[in-house]
């Protein structure tokens, strides 16, 4: 997986690109992810209300682009929280994929035990007609 990493505001050090790059890195453990674009902003300089930092990371993976935002006055609290909301998503997805496979494979299931002269009714009750 490609990491692009973009800061504003914000100077990009060795230590910060190796946790973005481990954190953000995991995420593709058994999923097929091709880019990574993750986007560190400084907003406020000047005073001391609401948070400090935000991060933001698209990753692009086939037939799927996610999307996640945080902000903390940390910065690695940030990239951690943008992190664990990517995970959510794309498990979300990935649990939403396997219920489309299953539910196909039941219905599948479902119209080769029938007769041909089965008539369908209401929420998929079956009723056999005289043969």
């Amino acid at each position: 997986m490609e990491i692009i990493i973009r800061t504003k505001n914000l100077k990009l050090t060795q230590v910060l690109e190796t946790y973005i790059k481990e954190k953000i890195g995991k995420i593709e453990k058994g999923k097929p992810i091709i880019e990574a674009w993750v986007e560190l902003e400084k907003t406020t300089l000047h005073h001391k209300k609401g948070p400090f930092f935000k991060a933001e990371c698209k990753l692009k993976a086939p037939g799927k682009n996610v999307v996640a935002e945080a902000s903390s006055e940390d910065l690695r609290l940030a990239i951690d929280e943008v992190r664990n909301e990517l995970q959510k998503e794309l498990r979300q997805y990935k649990e939403k994929q396997i219920s489309k496979t299953k539910r196909k494979a039941r219905i599948i299931k479902k119209e080769l035990k029938i007769s041909p002269e089965a008539r369908f009714y209401r929420k998929g009750r079956i009723r056999e007609e005289g043969i």
